[in-house]
């Protein structure tokens, strides 16, 4: 395997008396979407401002497709791009003369530019939309014409902030398809996202910030493993049943059952799931207790980072990935 697209070593960036990156590490395979996580202010954005040369570190070292973000930072700014959180398309333009306008600015000669617009049109799927003024577009429609142009020269690295907010569920699909179709298509990816499910979709791993420091690394799957494998969660009908439900479960799994008085919700980490849901459910139906939902099911990625950044901060948790 070749070098990581994207490789941190110790970086340390400070502003007057505040320390927004303390040492931090990350390595990204090419062709794979990396999630960046964290609470606001725990060292997401000055890490993509570093890694695309917008900002210096005081300390530390980077590496994009094997060039200095340093040293080489003429060089890395023509193998990356990157699509900010606000939509930077011309929304009076149609879709193509967006495109068209962005290859001139990269300097591409005109017939160049607009035979690179309709492959992009047509591979993000606005082919059919390209005369249109960009003003008439979705949110999703947007978000994809600005992913389209931040790939006029097929950059091999791509840095996403928060791409999906303020869309609709469709939106954020249509978005996360182009996403996927770009590693797919062997872009490296690095993406920041305030939603936990969006990382979990898209990510092949992920690394959770707080403090300016890495806490957690590894893949969805395994940062959901190190929270405690599996559960079993029961929501009884009747609240006054809660209690006696959170009992059967401690005594079915052997772990201290939590509950929600809200969502009449009962619940415990389990080692052998099939035994305990089968004893669970036995042990519910002989006390007459009313279900209306019982199951199995893995921590979520919401609950890893309310974990992580819920309390402590600074030490990293190696998970394998």
């Amino acid at each position: 395997m070749g070098e990581p697209a994207i490789v941190a070593e110790g970086l340390r960036k400070r502003y007057g008396g505040t320390t927004a990156l303390d040492g931090i590490d990350l390595e990204v395979p090419a062709g794979t979407v990396h999630g960046l996580l964290g609470p606001n202010g725990s060292g997401k954005t000055t890490t993509v401002r570093v890694l695309t040369t917008l900002t210096r570190p005081d300390g530390g070292r980077a590496r994009i497709a094997g060039h200095d973000v340093v040293r080489e930072a003429v060089r890395v700014r023509t193998r990356i791009g990157l699509v900010g959180q606000h939509a930077a398309v011309d929304e009076v333009l149609g879709g193509r003369q967006n495109l068209v306008m962005f290859g001139r600015l990269y300097h591409l000669g005109i017939r160049a530019a607009r035979r690179r617009a309709d492959e992009l049109l047509e591979r993000f799927g606005l082919d059919g939309t390209g005369d249109r003024p960009a003003g008439t577009y979705s949110g999703g429609m947007r978000r994809r014409l600005d992913l389209a142009a931040s790939m006029i020269l097929a950059p091999p690295v791509l840095f996403l902030d928060e791409p999906t907010t303020g869309l609709d569920p469709r939106g954020r699909t249509e978005v996360w398809d182009a996403v996927r179709a770009l590693a797919e298509g062997g872009t490296t990816v690095l993406l920041t996202t305030q939603y936990l499910d969006e990382a979990d979709r898209l990510a092949a791993g992920i690394s959770v910030l707080d403090g300016g420091r890495v806490i957690a690394a590894g893949t969805p799957e395994r940062l959901k493993s190190a929270l405690g494998g599996d559960r079993i969660d029961v929501v009884v009908r009747e609240a006054a049943d809660l209690p006696r439900a959170a009992a059967i479960i401690t005594r079915t799994t052997g772990a201290d059952a939590d509950t929600d008085a809200e969502t009449l919700r009962a619940g415990a980490p389990v080692t052998d799931r099939v035994a305990a849901l089968t004893a669970t459910v036995r042990e519910l139906d002989e006390a007459g207790i009313a279900v209306a939902d019982i199951g199995l099911r893995r921590p979520t990625l919401d609950e890893v980072f309310l974990h992580l950044t819920g309390g402590r901060q600074g030490e990293r948790q190696e998970v394998p990935a």
